[in-house]
């Protein structure tokens, strides 16, 4: 009776442990929010608020022209304002209304959160401050980041704190933040300038470079963690390193892991989104601005370059008793501090096109070419990912998408291996072989169906000339040409 009293004792005991800790684990979900500390959720934006506004960058421009020019014609400063972005946003707040679209709005125009003045998708009626995107006040006002205390306990969804100015005994002052210690004349006396370490770390750009689902904190876009997580990070290269120098800066940094000199730095926050520029010159020029296209025009040619020295490619052939029965294509991340592709890769395309002709100029192999109605074909080697929703089936909006059914992307300095079958070849005794590795930033029917679904007040073809969506434009990143013997040569 002793022995069965003391079963029964510990028994009872282990029951109300578990039902402690399972009260305890339901009190605790995996991604907690604390709404006090984060006011504009989903957005993680923390604003400092005092008595000064906002400072536009045509303020900044009256002593900063150069940064200004250079600023002016980047991704930043279109951010808000990409037509294919007001289409995603304009369809997300049709599906899940304002409250959860603002977490794309705070990273594509922060103020505009913050100060209340964006209140759905559109450009009508917005400040110059809002329809700035990413402008010199918000960069240079951040003066911390919140990347533990976010639900994730990573950057995500613009975990940044503004602090634009501060209240002081003398009144309030505008402070402007820096990665360098300032001159003494800094400022002009129209701002103070404080030197920030976090300007010269990647944590700045990691906050809006995480793109999680909303709810789900599931990252859509990792590009901070993809370049964390590489030889880039260990090496110190960052962020700021290839994305704020001119292309040729940017490939001896990627080449020799070695950072730029300090005068080798501009505001050009240069990427992959050639588009973006492409469609913003159109629209500079319709507007009788020539100088301005241009601007966007360097814009496009750098990012173009950009994914023209990104990548490269290797073919093998593959042999059975002495025939050619395969080719390996090998696609190396060659210079890109993250993965290839980046961003939204359930969205971005990037594929390979074999053409395999015989000696009398016959195709005998063939993938990946575009069709006429700008999609690709089922067979089509793809580098990118497939989203889905809860319900484990593919899906592609971002308010939808909660993991990923296939990731398949190059890490930095790695490589994808892809194998085609060889047809039987009688008779041959060379294959002649063109591999092209091609990108562009969405399918065909995505990218109609986000500019036909632009807000009222962006008139496609009054901005930018555009009476339908033309087919998207594709870059050719890396091309590669092999005449292969078709037999094995002894050995």
């Amino acid at each position: 009776m002793q022995l069965k009293g003391k079963l029964a004792l510990i028994l009872a005991a282990a029951a109300t442990f578990a039902t402690l800790a399972g009260s305890a684990m339901a009190a605790s979900p995996v991604f907690d929010v604390d709404r006090e500390f984060y006011p504009y959720y989903p957005s993680l934006i923390k604003w400092n608020k005092s008595t000064l506004d906002f400072t536009p960058p045509t303020v900044c421009q009256g002593c900063h022209e150069k940064q200004y020019k250079e600023w002016s014609a980047s991704v930043h400063q279109l951010a808000f304002q990409d037509p294919v972005y007001q289409g995603e946003l304009n369809k997300a707040v049709k599906a899940v209304g304002h409250e959860i679209s603002r977490q794309c709005e705070g990273c594509h125009s922060p103020a505009g959160v913050v100060t209340g003045e964006i209140k759905g998708p559109g450009n009508a009626g917005l400040s110059e401050m809002a329809l700035a995107g990413v402008s010199c006040d918000i960069c240079h006002s951040v003066s911390g980041v919140t990347h533990w205390q976010t639900p994730s306990h990573e950057p995500e969804n613009g975990s940044f704190i503004l602090t634009p100015g501060v209240e002081t005994k003398d009144g309030p002052r505008f402070v402007k933040r820096g990665p360098f210690k300032p001159s003494e004349e800094c400022g002009g006396g129209f701002h103070d300038c404080a030197e920030s370490s976090l300007h010269l770390q990647a944590d700045l750009c990691a906050s809006c470079h995480q793109v999680y689902h909303y709810d789900a904190h599931f990252p859509l876009e990792a590009t901070y963690l993809e370049w964390k997580h590489g030889p880039y990070a260990q090496k110190n290269v960052l962020c700021q390193d290839c994305h704020m120098v001119d292309t040729a800066s940017f490939k001896k940094t990627a080449d020799q892991f070695i950072k730029p000199d300090r005068k080798e730095y501009r505001h050009y926050f240069n990427g992959a989104n050639y588009l973006l520029s492409y469609l913003a010159a159109g629209a500079a020029k319709k507007a009788g601005n020539q100088e301005q296209a241009d601007l966007f025009m360097k814009q496009y040619q750098m990012a173009v370059d950009r994914l023209k020295s990104a990548a490269d490619i290797e073919i093998t052939p593959s042999y059975q008793k002495g025939e050619l029965k395969e080719l390996q294509v090998r696609v190396k991340n060659v210079r890109a501090g993250h993965n290839l592709p980046t961003s939204l890769t359930n969205v971005r395309q990037m594929w390979l096109e074999i053409v395999a002709k015989d000696e009398a100029g016959k195709t005998v192999l063939t993938s990946g070419q575009v069709g006429a109605d700008g999609s690709l074909p089922a067979d089509a080697r793809l580098f990118n990912s497939d989203g889905m929703g809860d319900n484990f089936h593919f899906a592609i909006d971002p308010w939808v998408v909660t993991s990923f059914s296939r990731h398949d992307t190059i890490p930095p300095r790695g490589y994808k291996d892809v194998y085609y079958g060889v047809p039987v070849l009688k008779g041959m005794k060379k294959l002649n072989v063109e591999v092209k590795l091609r990108y562009r930033q969405a399918d065909q029917k995505v990218a109609e169906a986000l500019l036909k679904a632009v807000p009222k007040d962006i008139d496609l073809e009054k901005i930018y000339g555009l009476k339908a969506v033309p087919p998207l434009p594709v870059v050719d990143m890396a091309l590669k040409k092999a005449s292969i013997s078709t037999r094995q040569a002894a050995r």
